[in-house]
């Protein structure tokens, strides 16, 4: 019997990704006081996530304005690996703990990735996943992830690995990584709705394994210029929402609401075969001989690089 504690650190963005980060590395004691093993943080924390934005772009055409704001946007995002991985990497080991967490990814040229970054308390950065599927205007900004930044990680918790918002939605790419034996899933996200929890805990339950979803927390705008089209005054522009789920489907911590902070739930790790005893997405419930899953791995960003070396 193994006991571990998982977490969920509740954030928002602030206005620069170094305040962002510094907000971030401030909560080092109260997670080391929880005697975390795995910290969840949410989608796009460092970067930001432009939520009612729409950088000056109509059907048919965009606006200077918009270019400007992509640039700014643009010069908040990291390199991964970078200096500001390098900061986490310092954190993770100070707190004992591995890290997951949500970032705009400068991809080396100018395109942005929203992804997720895996830190190790020993190894330091072990990994990263570029969200695949950018959801309906996050297109506009994001690039689309390949079939390479499908990591699981080990980790002390067992075997990490995950999704970011709606790209949780995708059948095969949750069967992908049930193949690949995850035990804890990860799922970093804006999405605030109940809705999301109710789909957090059919993951879960459907993969039989643990869950943490984080949120952002941004609060309500302070005036009416700062307010985004179609948001109203009076109501948090994120809300949180963050969770943690057993094998089983339950909740066993938050939702957290209303607030940034930390969410923490200790579970036993043999949960996981438990609930695996009638249900093994990867296994026994897995009908190899009817269903084929064939998952391309190559990595676009290699096919880029030996052309430009052409």
């Amino acid at each position: 019997m193994v006991k571990r504690v998982l977490a969920a650190l509740q954030v928002g963005s602030e206005k620069t990704t170094k305040e962002t980060l510094d907000k971030i590395l401030s909560y080092e004691q109260e997670l080391k006081q929880a005697n975390v093993d795995l910290v969840v943080i949410p989608e796009a924390t460092l970067g930001g996530y432009p939520k009612g934005s729409t950088f000056g772009s109509h059907l048919g055409y965009r606006l200077p304005s918009g270019r400007e704001e992509f640039l700014t946007y643009f010069k908040q995002s990291i390199t991964v690996p970078g200096p500001e991985t390098q900061l986490l990497e310092t954190f993770s080991a100070k707190i004992n703990a591995t890290i997951a967490i949500g970032v705009i990814e400068n991809g080396g040229g100018s395109t942005m990735y929203c992804s997720i970054v895996y830190i190790d308390p020993k190894r330091g950065y072990v990994g990263k996943h570029r969200k695949l599927m950018p959801t309906a205007s996050e297109r506009l900004v994001w690039g689309q992830g390949d079939g390479s930044t499908i990591p699981v990680i080990e980790s002390a918790v067992g075997r990490i690995g995950g999704a970011i918002c709606w790209e949780n939605y995708m059948p095969l790419l949750r069967q992908c990584y049930y193949s690949k034996g995850i035990d804890v899933w990860v799922a970093p996200t804006v999405d605030m709705r109940e809705i999301w929890r109710c789909s957090m805990r059919t993951i879960a339950y459907e993969g039989r394994n643990f869950l943490v979803s984080a949120v952002q927390f941004q609060p309500a705008v302070a005036n009416e210029e700062d307010t985004p089209t179609g948001w109203e005054m009076g109501a948090n522009l994120i809300n949180g929402g963050s969770v943690i789920i057993d094998p089983m489907g339950e909740i066993v911590a938050g939702p957290l609401i209303g607030k940034e902070g930390v969410l923490t739930a200790e579970i036993e790790t043999d949960d996981v075969i438990r609930a695996r005893f009638d249900l093994d997405p990867a296994g026994h419930y897995f009908r190899g001989d009817v269903f084929k899953l064939t998952v391309d791995e190559t990595s676009r960003d290699v096919e880029f690089v030996n052309k430009k070396a052409e």
